[in-house]
């Protein structure tokens, strides 16, 4: 065997193994900034969520009150009913 073919057969078996190790790596570190990502946009979300909370609470504390505004509206309506049939 010539050193040529030797050296040839030695190096790409090594490039094989640094290929694939090197392949590897890019991929888990792909999945790590996409991992980031995600968890920056859950982040994010949460935060929208959060800041829109008090907002909601208010508009659901005035549509309660019109609620019953229009509850006992109702009520005094029935009684007129109730009294002229």
């Amino acid at each position: 065997m010539s050193e040529f073919v030797y050296f040839t057969t030695l190096c790409l078996m090594l490039g094989t193994v640094l290929l694939v190790f090197g392949m590897r790596y890019l991929s888990a570190a792909t999945q790590a900034r996409a991992r980031v990502a995600s968890e920056n946009s859950y982040r994010q979300l949460a935060e929208a969520a959060a800041a829109a909370q008090p907002g909601t609470a208010t508009a659901l504390a005035s549509i309660q009150s019109t609620l019953a505004d229009v509850d006992t509206r109702l009520a005094a309506v029935e009684k007129v009913l109730r009294d002229v049939g």
